[in-house]
């Protein structure tokens, strides 16, 4: 049975909690200044009535319906986005504000995509829904932000290599069934999930490079690639930046690591320049020791809110151009802490509408 305790002010619930991202949400928030009063873990029929533990409080997960937005004042969805589409304006109905972890509403013109240290004023437009950008714009919104307010930015072209987490915990177990097949020398290797479900074929992860990461759209660009480049647009509220994204799934388990690219408007900038900008910015830990092998890396991520940054160089041949290494744990800074830093900023700014 669920034990009462009383943190402070705030009802939330977290929707998908037995998920990857809802296990993190949960974490994040056991650690937050957010003040909590009640809480509660919403998950599918198959998962209610499991126990799940919150700050030594045992709770039983409950099946998500309608009627478990009564009382909440802030719901972290992370479910997926059917389940966003069908329960978040259930949840504002019923006076919730909706933080989602889903591409359901990011490019919604009237609902907020938020990066706390990039666009956090965006949150005073909000309707009652706040949209959690994809894992792999979040970080690279942090990096560059600095470096776009200083000196402003005319082109984004990013690659990105990005663990296996991303695709949830199907994804995971499947990496390692195939990496324990192919070190027994199996010639049979399953391959049922990746590079996307919901595509055709499907190829192993294990030892492999996967230039596909959700199903081809226009130009024959991957929707996780256009919502690289939609979602930074909408973030820096600019139309002008020039954004390129090539998307890549590679066998790691947790930790999304990106090649960026920038050219910027200023000219007689040096590498130092914008280092010194990024050691000094929010949420950002800069790693650049060429000389003692220093730089950002996935497993060094891991369990780590910030987004590191690192093989800060100037391009060979454009004088405003310049390459970085971006590395963030996908499933904190990417997913779970951004969400929940959404919560404590909505706090701070007085626009959490609170039930009785």
């Amino acid at each position: 049975m669920k034990e009462e305790f009383l943190l402070g002010k705030y009802s939330v619930a977290i929707v998908g909690a037995t998920g990857a991202v809802g296990t993190k949400m949960k974490e994040m928030l056991e650690n937050s200044s957010l003040p909590i009063e009640s809480i509660k873990f919403l998950a599918s029929k198959r998962s209610a009535g499991k126990e799940i533990s919150f700050k030594g409080v045992t709770y039983l997960i409950e099946e998500l319906v309608n009627d478990s937005f009564e009382g909440v004042d802030i719901a972290l969805f992370s479910a997926g986005g059917s389940i966003s589409k069908q329960y978040a304006n259930e949840a504002v109905r019923r006076g919730c504000v909706v933080i989602d972890n889903t591409s359901a509403f990011r490019m919604e013109k009237d609902i907020p995509l938020v990066v706390p240290e990039v666009n956090s004023e965006a949150l005073k437009n909000h309707q009652g829904i706040i949209a959690n950008p994809n894992c792999s714009t979040i970080q690279m919104m942090v990096a560059l932000e600095p470096i776009r307010q200083a000196y402003g930015l005319d082109r984004i072209i990013v690659s990105t290599y990005q663990a296996v987490s991303g695709a949830g915990m199907s994804a995971i177990n499947e990496l390692k069934t195939q990496t324990s097949q192919m070190l027994a020398g199996e010639t049979k290797v399953e391959a049922n999930i990746l590079p996307c479900s919901g595509d055709e074929k499907h190829y192993p992860l294990a030892f492999n490079a996967l230039p596909q990461i959700d199903v081809f759209s226009e130009d024959d660009y991957t929707n996780e690639e256009w919502k690289m480049v939609n979602e930074t647009k909408k973030i820096m509220e600019d139309d002008t930046i020039k954004v390129s994204a090539t998307c890549v799934r590679i066998p790691v388990m947790t930790g999304h690591s990106e090649s960026v690219y920038i050219e910027i408007k200023t000219d007689q900038v040096t590498p130092d320049d914008i280092k010194n900008i990024l050691s000094q910015s929010e949420g950002i830990i800069l790693e650049d020791e060429p000389k003692e092998q220093i730089y950002p890396q996935a497993l060094t991520s891991v369990d780590k809110k910030e987004v590191f940054v690192g093989r800060v160089r100037r391009d060979l041949d454009v004088t405003t151009g310049f390459h970085l290494w971006v590395v963030s744990d996908n499933l904190l800074k990417g997913a779970a802490w951004n969400s929940v830093q959404i919560a404590e900023r909505l706090h701070a700014m007085s626009l959490v509408r609170v039930n009785n």
